[in-house]
């Protein structure tokens, strides 16, 4: 295995003389592998390991065994550990997401501060398998069809050339020691549960069914090479780029031979995804002035073009409320009023906040909203995006890009009139309450 690995890099031409490469190593068998293969060869290469604090001791295990690993190799090594179930949370995404968004940013970051050339990660044959159906089972084009690439940006995957039984043996062979991730065997992630649910019995219908899937894989990436040419020469005719400002020609858009598709591609780049590019392409003909967002561009459908411009970044505007003050101007005119809760009555009106004072720490923070921000809206038990709730509220983008937020430490206390959060609400056992006026 040791003569294909470095053939398979020659002839895929992923490393060249002099270069560095940084392996993500998690301690589980495949990563030990890849790493046991470069310590063999003459490479020069150091060690990235994440921990994600999902599966407590275990996770700690797993950075131990590294950190020992390593120590003992002298191989230069980066460790980095993330809160994953909070970044997920405040991100809104699922926890797989949010554990690659974080795996890729800490490498990035390590290759470009420690001048390595690439990074390398221990995906395999079945793993490209795995990503063919996953992609399959979602709405994709053909790039999502060929699965995992050799080499991507600055990403190489040494190992594609073996699959799960090869790197077992070699393994085995080697006598090499590795950690057991006990989740592999759970089939509540979707990969694991295509590992051990779906493909035994694609492999039971056909023997050969891995030889033959991966030889499509192949097949549809040399379609893939006419298809984006194709593409690209009717993209060079409807889609102007003018220093990161894109302009589209709705006529021109219409007179190609498959607009939605030509369309989805070019917008797919723009992280913009499939269900908002239908909506977009379902638009064309409606009047101008809707606007549809990705995390990084936002579009606006004009009269005769679809104009697509980066996200502007806004340094935060953060003001405080001390517990001494009485009137606020910045951003928002405010009065405010302490007061006994007897016979006090509560101001229904959405400019007012009626709070119990007792539940608020000082200082109190005003702030934009922001994707991923969660409240309990008044009247409810469960927490909500305040994005969903801008949504059921049909709120204008205009009003949402003005709508400040009082908060109290991390909760949100009042999205600033419109409503409160429910876990400050005045209540029988309420004895203070601070009253905020918007003027």
């Amino acid at each position: 295995m040791q003569a294909q690995f470095i053939q398979n890099i020659k002839e895929k031409q992923l490393i060249a003389p002099g270069e560095k490469v940084l392996l993500a190593v998690s301690g589980g068998i495949d990563s030990m592998v890849l790493l046991h293969l470069f310590e063999k060869s003459e490479l020069e290469y150091g060690v990235a390991h994440c921990n994600f604090q999902l599966r407590g001791d275990e996770s700690d295990g797993d950075e131990r065994f590294v950190r020992e690993y390593v120590q003992m190799h002298g191989i230069p090594s980066f460790f980095e550990t993330f809160d994953t179930t909070e970044y997920a949370r405040v991100s809104g995404i699922s926890i797989e997401m949010a554990a690659r968004e974080l795996r890729y940013a800490f490498f990035e970051r390590i290759r470009c501060e420690h001048h390595y050339n690439w990074i390398a990660t221990a995906h395999h044959q079945d793993d490209l398998i795995e990503t063919f159906f996953l992609n399959l089972s979602r709405k994709t084009g053909i790039k999502g069809l060929t699965g995992i690439k050799d080499k991507a940006g600055f990403l190489i995957r040494p190992l594609l050339f073996a699959g799960r039984e090869e790197i077992e043996q070699y393994a085995a062979q080697n006598y090499l020691e590795y950690r057991e991730d006990s989740t592999n065997s759970e089939v509540v992630y979707q990969r694991n549960f295509l590992r051990h649910k779906i493909l035994p019995l694609f492999s039971e219908l056909n023997p050969a069914f891995k030889k033959n899937l991966l030889a499509s894989i192949d097949n549809l990436r040399d379609a893939e090479q006419v298809y984006t040419s194709v593409l690209n020469r009717n993209k060079e005719q409807v889609v102007e780029d003018e220093n990161g400002e894109i302009r589209i020609s709705i006529e021109k858009l219409r007179t190609t031979p498959f607009p939605q598709l030509l369309l989805l591609e070019a917008l797919s780049l723009l992280h913009f995804n499939p269900s908002v590019i239908d909506e977009v392409f379902q638009s064309l003909d409606a009047e101008p002035g809707k606007q549809f967002f990705s995390p990084t561009h936002r579009l606006v459908k004009d009269r005769e073009f679809l104009f697509v411009a980066p996200l502007k970044e806004q340094s935060e505007q953060l003001f405080y409320i001390e517990e001494s003050d009485i009137e606020l101007f910045k951003p928002i005119q405010l009065s405010i009023e302490k007061t006994g809760a007897a016979g006090f009555n509560i101001i229904k009106s959405p400019d007012v906040a009626c709070i119990d004072l007792d539940t608020i720490q000082f200082p109190l923070l005003i702030r934009k909203w922001k994707q991923g921000d969660y409240f309990q809206p008044l009247g409810m038990k469960g927490m909500k995006k305040v994005s969903d709730f801008f949504i059921d509220q049909k709120i204008p983008l205009h009003e949402k890009e003005n709508t400040w937020l009082l908060c109290s430490g991390k909760k949100i206390v009042w999205i600033m009139g419109r409503r409160l959060d429910d876990r400050f609400k005045v209540s029988p056992e309420t004895q203070r309450i601070l009253v905020l006026r918007m003027d």
